[in-house]
């Protein structure tokens, strides 16, 4: 189920939408059906910047992915 951006052409109102299959959306405001769909960006990815900041990063000696100091060669 896919959320659209719309904006109502009768009172101008802007508005996402969870819309399900074989309904047609109306708008939140003054229910009209008479409606644009906008274009509108999406996000990709399931994590935050704060997440893969805090990861551990690959050792720098032998590449274990544990981090550093994981492996016998530190």
């Amino acid at each position: 189920m896919p959320i659209y951006e719309y904006e109502c052409r009768d009172c101008r109102h802007d508005f996402e939408l969870l819309v399900h299959a074989g309904t047609s959306p109306v708008c939140p405001a003054c229910r009209s059906v008479s409606l644009q769909k906008r274009i509108s960006a999406f996000a990709v990815g399931g994590g935050s910047a704060a997440t893969a900041a805090s990861a551990p990063q690959a050792c720098g000696t032998c590449g274990d992915p544990r981090g550093a100091g994981a492996c016998s060669m530190n």
